[in-house]
Order: C-alpha cells, then sequence, then structure tokens
C-alpha cells in the first residue's frame, strides 16, 4: 500500500505527527488507526466471500483483482496463444534496425534478394543538387 513512499516521507509524516498529537497522545492515535485498517480489511473479506458464495460455484476462481483493467490486460496478453504466437514471429530489434536504416538513406535488402533504397530519389533536372540560399541579412 504505501510501496512508494521514501525515508524523507517517513521522517516527515512522524514529525508531523508527534507535532499534532503529541507523544503521549501519539501510541492511542497509531492503535486507533489500526484497528480501523483492520476492521476494513475484514469487512472487505467478508463482502468478498459473501459475493464468491452468491456467484455459484462457477466463480469459485474468481479473483477479484482481475477486475482493476491493468491486470486484466496483462493476464490477457499473457496467457493468448495466439497472441504468444505474434508476439515470438515479430522481431523488434530487426524492424527497429530496418527503420533506423531508412532513415539515415541507408539500402536494405529486399524479400526478393535485390536491395532497396526506402528513400525517394528525384529524377530529371530536380535530381542536381542543390543548395540552401544563403542570406547574410537573415543571421
Amino acid at each position: 500500500m504505501f510501496n512508494d513512499i521514501g525515508g524523507l516521507e517517513l521522517v516527515t509524516i512522524v514529525v508531523l505527527a508527534i507535532l499534532v498529537f503529541g507523544p503521549d497522545k501519539l501510541p492511542k492515535v497509531i492503535s486507533d488507526v489500526t484497528g480501523f485498517i483492520r476492521k476494513i480489511r475484514a469487512f472487505s473479506d467478508s463482502a468478498k466471500q459473501d459475493i464468491r458464495s452468491e456467484l455459484g460455484p462457477d466463480f469459485k476462481d474468481f479473483e477479484f483483482e482481475d477486475l482493476n483493467p491493468k491486470t486484466f490486460i496483462r493476464k490477457q496478453l499473457t496467457e493468448n496463444e495466439d497472441l504468444k504466437e505474434i508476439r515470438s514471429s515479430f522481431d523488434l530489434r530487426k524492424e527497429l534496425n530496418e527503420v533506423t536504416d531508412a532513415v539515415n538513406g541507408q539500402e536494405t535488402e529486399s524479400p526478393a534478394g535485390g536491395t532497396t533504397s526506402l528513400e525517394k530519389k528525384p529524377e530529371g533536372p530536380a535530381a542536381a543538387p542543390r543548395t540552401a540560399a544563403y542570406d547574410l541579412d537573415a543571421t
């Protein structure tokens, strides 16, 4: 629950708690908060059990964590056999190298065995290299 709290934040919370509640009331406040958290967890667990019993025996393996969209998508992506096959046939490194070569203007090998350039080559009078006009007043 508090995995992203660092040391400095924890020290700040402790100092603020001591300033707000005082050193003599702080142990009672901590025990009240932990008791409240335990009650909430017990209520949540009993509600989950009630829902599972109401759903029936078909949903014995139902996990409430699967209702989280990130967990659901991650589970579907890792357990789907068709996606595993597609992922294994796709070579990301090769695709990135081809795109990099195309951007740099290098020729790549085509599936037919020849080489093709992925950049357009101008034809006719436009094929001669042009130099950009340089304006001294603009600089």
